[in-house]
């Protein structure tokens, strides 16, 4: 077979996947046992799958739950949806929501419509890999900004830009419970990013997967709500992380300008997203079942992280350091001293325990002796068990 002759598009050089959801593959093939830190998704036990069940015995029943949708989201999942934020810092009107086939679709769409081939991008250093990913596939070029304990460092990103010498057509990032390292941006720097935004005309990608499952801590105003409605802000959300990542569907919030624009983009991709999902998804809001829900997830990944953290400081304490999120999923460690966290992977892998190198994170492969581990997904006695042998493994890995 000769590739090399084919035809391809130019931005196919830009198309560079995901080790995150690559490592979902390599983990099927493994035979032995694995504590999986890797994959950022709730456990299986989290997911409602008996009240999803039910649901779908009725509304699955029906014929019309088979045909198409309205592209911008099936009447009584919109209703369910805003009934759902309404009061919280999301709140939103029904000209303003698109549902999208999970949040990954709302990153796509952003960039199809807004980025071209050479626009500057900055992102979070780290950032989500998918995210970064989907920038470069529409051919942007990438501006890292580090982050800190108060999320993506604002006077950074002032200065970076400055020395770039040219204004960002997007600002991507993920403010609350910052996928890989857990942070949150701070009030102050969320109010200052937006100064920031308006002073350049810069489009701001608010992209807030997590916000739902804080366990700690005070809530902060979203970005959304900050913004005020300012059509800079493009604001994207799933329920993956809170139902169930399988449904696939999640939502933008926009300026209503937008929308016929979504609508447009998103009917050259899949016409609409997947009707069955919506309307189990509506059931479930409507019945009343999300706010349990979550009580009950945030206690249980506030315990995960707390025995995570118990682990990582019986086996690496005076040896690592990691973040100490207030939701969401996922802690960030650096390894002290030369421990190359690519190079430590295939050894975790043979001692039974898998994550995310942090070079991943990284478009130019920063971060190579740090790692992102997923709590959410591991009950507390296998974190215990997954840590030590992630112990063992730098220990076979070291002179």
């Amino acid at each position: 077979m000769r590739s090399s002759t084919l035809p391809y598009a130019t931005r196919a050089a830009g198309l560079v996947g995901s080790v995150i959801d690559s490592s979902t593959s390599l983990l099927h093939k493994q035979t032995h046992d694995i504590v999986r830190f890797a994959m950022g998704s709730p456990a299986a036990e989290a997911v409602p799958s008996e009240i999803l069940a039910g649901i779908a015995a009725h509304q699955l029943s029906r014929p019309d739950a088979y045909d198409y949708a309205a592209t911008e989201g099936d009447p009584p999942l919109h209703a369910a949806l805003l009934d759902m934020l309404r009061g919280t810092s999301d709140e939103t009107t029904a000209e303003r929501l698109t549902i999208t086939a999970g949040g990954m679709q709302g990153l796509d769409l952003f960039c199809k419509i807004f980025v071209d081939p050479g626009d500057l991008v900055t992102v979070e250093s780290p950032t989500y890999t998918n995210g970064s990913a989907t920038a470069l596939s529409y051919g942007a070029t990438l501006l890292e900004v580090p982050v800190d304990d108060e999320g993506m460092d604002v006077d950074a990103l002032e200065r970076l830009v400055a020395d770039a010498g040219r204004k960002p057509k997007a600002i991507y990032t993920i403010p609350t419970f910052q996928n890989p390292s857990g942070v949150t941006m701070s009030l102050e720097r969320r109010l200052r990013l937006l100064e920031l935004a308006r002073d350049w005309g810069s489009m701001i990608l608010d992209d807030d997967p997590y916000g739902l499952l804080r366990f700690a801590g005070d809530p902060l105003p979203t970005l959304r709500e900050l913004g005020g409605g300012d059509p800079l802000v493009f604001s994207v959300r799933t329920f993956s992380k809170i139902v169930a990542p399988g449904l696939r569907v999640g939502w933008v919030d926009t300026d209503p300008e937008l929308q016929p624009l979504l609508i447009n983009a998103k009917q050259a991709m899949d016409t609409c997203t997947n009707l069955p999902a919506q309307r189990l998804l509506a059931g479930f809001l409507t019945g009343g079942h999300l706010a349990d829900h979550l009580v009950t997830q945030r206690a249980e990944y506030r315990r995960r992280k707390e025995a995570m953290h118990a682990a990582l400081h019986e086996h690496f304490g005076g040896i690592a350091r990691w973040t100490d999120p207030d939701g969401g999923f996922f802690l960030w460690v650096t390894l002290d001293g030369d421990v190359d966290a690519t190079a430590l992977f295939d050894v975790a892998l043979a001692e039974g325990v898998a994550y995310i190198p942090g070079a991943a994170f990284s478009p130019s492969g920063r971060f190579a002796n740090a790692l992102r581990l997923c709590f959410a997904s591991t009950p507390p006695e296998r974190i215990r068990e997954g840590i030590a042998r992630l112990r063992r493994a730098v220990e076979k890995l070291r002179p």
